[in-house]
């Protein structure tokens, strides 16, 4: 077994809580939760890192990650 490191983002919005990996291009869940979309996302990304491994793909995980805001003006 290897250990992966991957960022998480959880937002919160009007149905609950959708949660993103990144780093994994399509690696999306939600939950009622905060502690229910984390750890659908914990799944979702095992299952999407088993399915690359199992496939021979490299999985690249970052140095670093840095989260920030932007003021856009519309």
């Amino acid at each position: 077994m290897k250990i992966y490191h991957f960022a998480a983002v959880i937002e919160k919005d009007n149905d609950g809580y959708y949660a993103f990996c990144p780093e994994l291009q399509g690696c999306y869940t939600s939950g009622e939760t905060y502690e229910e979309a984390r750890a659908n996302l914990a799944d979702a990304i095992r299952l999407h890192v088993e399915d690359r491994v199992k496939a021979g793909e490299e999985i690249r995980v970052p140095e670093s990650v840095n989260l920030t805001t932007l003021e856009v003006v519309v």
